[in-house]
């Protein structure tokens, strides 16, 4: 074979590799994305947070949280402590949410951005779904150490319009998150920390603090604990099983 056929022909099985390896070596943004959420918890599972709101001159505001989840969009949380809002209990339902209080007639509609506890985490902190069910990645980028992903909101309906989220390389776990507003105004930033075995091979952040530029000087933080694979009848997330909530921890 001529030379240059021969040399024609190495190119041409050059580039018909590329074409091939090309897609196959691309990062996908939303898979990274729920190997984040399969790393931050199982599929169905209970828990219990600690909530601590701290204003500028030191006092806290202190909440113990249990809390059930199972699938991409319902979940469960109770109020244990303190004994002021002992028994109030909430639920959501995709973008749905409501609050059940102890001696007032039926559950209240509650919206993502108002809060249960006050402080700077509000309801859809509270009460998250996972990543990749509210949010799709408009792009990635990469580090060392890390991947940098630019989500968008699927719907109208979600708290924050677009998240950047750096994800940690070797542990596929967030590391922060910074929350942004339609018109682009940052609205929090979201600090995971302390890595902790919870057993079941469950291994992820147990703390999350969160800060505002429009509550200065104001901080919030979330504790997590026993986080744990259970699960439940599909009647636990019903309106109807809010006053019965506690009855799962016997």
């Amino acid at each position: 074979m001529p030379k240059n056929r021969l040399s024609h022909l190495h190119i041409a099985v050059a580039l018909l590799l590329l074409s091939i390896a090309g897609p196959a070596l691309a990062l996908d943004g939303n898979e990274i994305l729920r190997q984040v959420d399969n790393n931050m918890q199982p599929g169905s599972y209970e828990m219990y947070r600690k909530l601590i709101n701290i204003e500028p001159d030191g006092t806290k505001k202190e909440f113990v949280l249990y809390t059930v989840k199972t699938g991409q969009d319902k979940m469960v949380a109770l109020f244990i402590s303190p004994a002021s809002e002992e028994g109030r209990a909430t639920l959501r339902l995709g973008d749905n949410m409501w609050l059940y209080i102890p001696n007032v007639g039926k559950p209240l509609r509650i919206t993502s951005l108002q809060s249960v506890t006050g402080g700077i985490f509000n309801n859809s902190d509270i009460l998250r779904l996972d990543y990749h069910v509210e949010y799709e990645a408009e792009s990635i980028s990469e580090k060392e150490e890390s991947y940098q992903l630019k989500l968008k909101a699927r719907t109208s309906s979600v708290a924050y319009d677009h998240l950047q989220m750096i994800v940690d390389k070797k542990s596929m776990l967030p590391t922060s998150i910074e929350c942004y507003a339609v018109s682009g105004m940052l609205i929090k930033t979201l600090h995971y920390s302390k890595i902790e075995d919870f057993g079941d091979g469950l291994v992820r952040p147990s703390v999350l603090e969160t800060e505002s530029p429009l509550h200065k000087d104001y901080r919030s933080l979330m504790l997590f604990a026993k986080v744990q694979k259970k699960e439940f009848a599909d009647e636990v997330f019903t309106l109807n099983y809010l006053s019965k909530v506690n009855d799962l921890r016997k």
